[in-house]
């Protein structure tokens, strides 16, 4: 690789740390249409390993619906770890925590996003996202839900077992 390649890989993780901060700074603060400036015309946005909209459109109005239901909402990102595919393509792993107020609940927790990357006249966009859930639960309830097999408990829904288990 020469210098200007690897610094054109330096600026472009800067510039995939810069979305996800993006994507994140919209979806708390009601922004959709910086959710819709993230993703790509064709991108699909998953959860838990359902499919829940399939162009940037929908994408935001899948959010929207989603926000409505909620108060106040943090997105932290902890780490990103980026695999370049390409130059013109990428994929991620990224890490948050999740601080949000659901159904008159504040909870907690963790997600990991995997996601695909596309360089586009506009900069870097997400093509594909799916939001796994690590846990989530009333902050109430921490001390046992991460002890628990079932440590995604939102609201209404029974508890369910963790989208990334820990190895056996």
């Amino acid at each position: 690789m020469t210098v200007e390649d690897r610094v054109r890989r330096l600026e472009d993780r800067a510039a995939l740390d810069d979305l996800i901060v993006r994507y994140f700074l919209a979806a708390d603060g009601d922004d959709m249409d910086g959710i819709r400036a993230s993703f790509t015309p064709d991108a699909t946005f998953a959860s838990s390993g359902m499919i829940n909209a399939t162009d940037r459109q929908a994408i935001a109005q899948f959010i929207e619906t989603s926000r409505a239901r909620m108060g106040l909402t943090v997105h932290t990102p902890n780490y990103c770890l980026y695999t370049f595919v390409d130059d013109e393509h990428a994929s991620g792993l990224v890490g948050a925590h999740l601080e949000l107020v659901l159904s008159d609940q504040s909870l907690f927790g963790a997600v990991r996003y995997q996601d695909e990357y596309v360089r586009t006249e506009k900069g870097w966009l997400i093509a594909k996202r799916e939001m796994r859930t690590v846990y989530i639960a009333p902050m109430k309830d921490l001390g046992d839900v991460l002890l628990s097999d079932h440590p995604v408990r939102w609201p209404g829904i029974p508890p369910q077992p963790s989208d990334c288990p820990r190895p056996s």
